[in-house]
């Protein structure tokens, strides 16, 4: 394209504009401006005469992040009433047309130019920012996420080269370390397969040995008194700080990842020593009072590594950020925000990398926080399965509880593997989520134990035991599973691996969700993984596939497979289809067929979770709105 094309106007007209506030304290103003739409610019200039004069401001197309309307504010005069924003990579400027059609005129020019363009915005704020805070959803940073899902990204979004070449992987098989205790016997797919059904085909015996669960309450009560500690003032000891908004300001120095003084030389060297990928460290930059967040990535075939520095900025609102989007009160929030997401940097934190004497290693032991068990009241009953990461076993805590027990061999799994899981587990409490009792950490191999679900996993329940199932019953499972869910989504949680295979039967037939070694915390409900990551292609959404981006919306399509799963009595999804050919038919807008024992109203339940745009589909929430009346008219 000639420069020529660059500079020619697409659209010109006089607009109000509204003054950006780009200092705190500075007033609100609105002035006319002569507004400019070429390919490269949009710019105003001062308008005086039917001239136009000095040029006031521009902003780079390719840096525009979002275009899209603004709910009008009470009281607002005639010449305020057809507001539209435009955001871009360093600020917000809000604009009124004098009418309906010149704003959709200026909206429609204005969003095809920017087509394709990098980090559009999934989420907007549909209210102004007025008095230091958005009126959609009072957020007081003007950085913060959207509120409001915006359509338009749908048909904006052009994947880029990078995301266009991605494959996604199909593994032999997919076995995530640990599970949360799948109750069966794994056999070793064949080595030569290239393609084949994720994990649904393999052959696993259940033990369906009837038993009495102790209850949890019970359990909990009873460890609590052996241990004698008060769950108020105890800390635990795992790698990440449960500090109240108190604690988190105390001294920084209390955090295993804060390195104080030290030189960027001198940081690189350390984290390189680590040699793991997400090595980190938080250091006092040169500028006083100010900090750099130093972190480590290595490519595969990159044997020295990436240390790359980050600063810690601080906005108008005296917010703090790495990423700007995503804003913290504090440090140990903001850390911990980016220990669950990369946000725009090379990988997420994963490893702190401590400069403390005598610190004692984060790996195998995990001191005696309320979670850590004794091993010598544990007893191994028996085999009831057996994976990649070692071998589940049924026993006895005490000699009075039945328990499960995964035990980690040494080398099985990686440190971040085994904390990632747990610590999710830990955070989970809920009568429709496997309970996490505690650990064993002290020595391989390492003990993660969990309440005992007798009747094994959904899935072969189901082939097994399905044709003595009522329909109200299979309906029930389904909401169990959705409670559960549910409660994930409203604590901004993302499972990442909801199936059939992945949920527990229990002595009552109610189901209990599992399996949580994929699970992550969120804070603006979406998660993207790193290219290569392997994931269950039958039972992911198309914006998973194809950029791997994964939130409460892709929960919910898998939700909607598992529906499928239960009605179909254990049948493999797309059973025609390979990986490869499930992608292209997803794509293409295929969808499971309703399986007969489904009644139309529960297939167009399930049906709903499949809509190509996340946006579109029911949160779980949602689901359990729409089932709960189906229970009651199903039920004998």
């Amino acid at each position: 394209m000639d420069d020529s094309m660059d500079t020619k106007s697409i659209l010109e007209e006089l607009l109000l504009k509204r003054s950006q506030q780009k200092k705190k304290m500075s007033p609100n103003n609105y002035k006319e401006r002569l507004f400019v739409l070429t390919k490269t610019n949009l710019s105003y200039y001062e308008y005086d005469k039917m001239k136009r004069g000095s040029r006031k401001g521009s902003i780079d197309i390719k840096n525009i992040r979002c275009v899209e309307k603004v709910n009008l504010e009470e009281q607002t005069p005639v010449e305020r009433q057809y507001p539209f924003q435009i955001v871009y990579k360093d600020g917000l400027l809000y604009v009124y047309a004098s009418n309906e059609e010149s704003r959709s005129q200026w909206l429609k020019a204005l969003q095809n130019e920017i087509r394709g363009n990098p980090h559009l915005l999934i989420k907007y704020h549909s209210g102004f920012f007025v008095d230091g805070k958005f009126l959609c959803c009072q957020q007081s940073c003007k950085a913060a996420p959207g509120c409001t899902l915006w359509e338009a990204y749908a048909d904006l979004h052009i994947a880029t080269k990078e995301e266009k070449l991605r494959v996604p992987t199909f593994p032999d098989r997919m076995l995530k370390i640990p599970r949360a205790v799948p109750i069966f016997k794994m056999d070793e797919p064949s080595s030569s397969t290239t393609l084949v059904q994720y994990d649904s085909d393999s052959k696993k015996n259940y033990d369906s040995q009837p038993n009495v669960n102790m209850r949890s309450e019970d359990f909990a009560r009873s460890n609590q008194r052996e241990k004698n500690v008060n769950h108020s003032t105890s800390k635990i000891s795992w790698g990440f700080n449960e500090s109240s908004s108190s604690e988190e300001e105390e001294n920084l120095d209390d955090y295993d990842w804060f390195a104080g003084n030290i030189s960027r030389s001198q940081a690189e060297q350390l984290l390189r020593q680590k040699g793991k990928e997400g090595a980190f460290m938080v250091r006092n930059s040169s500028q006083v009072g100010m900090y750099t967040v130093s972190l480590f990535s290595k490519a595969v075939n990159d044997k020295k590594g990436t240390v790359k520095h980050y600063h810690v900025h601080t906005n108008a609102e005296n917010k703090l950020y790495l990423a700007e989007n995503y804003c913290f009160d504090s440090i140990p929030k903001l850390i911990h925000y980016h220990q669950h997401n990369s946000a725009g940097m090379i990988t997420r934190l994963r490893h702190p990398v401590s400069t403390k004497a005598n610190k004692v290693p984060t790996s195998v032991s995990l001191g005696s926080g309320i979670w850590e068990l004794k091993r010598e009241e544990i007893t191994l009953l028996k085999e009831l399965g057996s994976g990649q990461f070692g071998v589940v076993h049924l026993g006895k805590w005490k000699g009075q509880y039945d328990v499960a027990i995964k035990m980690i061999k040494e080398g099985s799994m990686s440190e971040d593997e085994f904390f990632q899981e747990a610590q999710t587990m830990m955070k989970l409490n809920h009568p429709k989520l496997v309970k996490f009792y505690g650990v064993c950490s002290k020595r391989y191999p390492i003990y993660i134990v969990t309440e005992y679900i007798t009747n094994g996993c959904l899935l072969n329940y189901l082939k097994s035991h399905g044709k003595g199932l009522e329909t109200y019953q299979l309906l029930e499972m389904c909401y169990d599973v959705c409670e559960g869910m549910a409660f994930l989504e409203s604590h901004q949680f993302i499972h990442r691996d909801l199936a059939a295979r992945n949920c527990l039967v229990d002595s009552d037939l109610s189901v209990k969700v599992s399996d949580f070694g994929m699970t992550r915390y969120v804070l603006d409900d979406q998660y993207v993984s790193s290219v290569g990551t392997k994931f269950p292609v039958k039972w992911s959404a198309p914006e998973v596939f194809h950029y791997f981006k994964y939130s409460s919306k892709s929960d919910v399509w898998a939700f909607g497979i598992l529906m499928w799963e239960v009605f179909s009595l254990g049948k493999q999804p797309y059973d025609l289809y390979d990986n490869s050919q499930v992608v292209v038919k997803v794509s293409q807008g295929h969808r499971l067929y309703r399986p007969k024992l489904a009644s139309d109203t529960v297939y167009k339940i399930m049906y709903s979770c499949w809509h190509e745009l996340p946006e579109k589909r029911p949160t779980f929430q949602q689901l359990l709105s729409s089932i709960e009346p189906l229970r009651e008219k199903d039920k004998p």
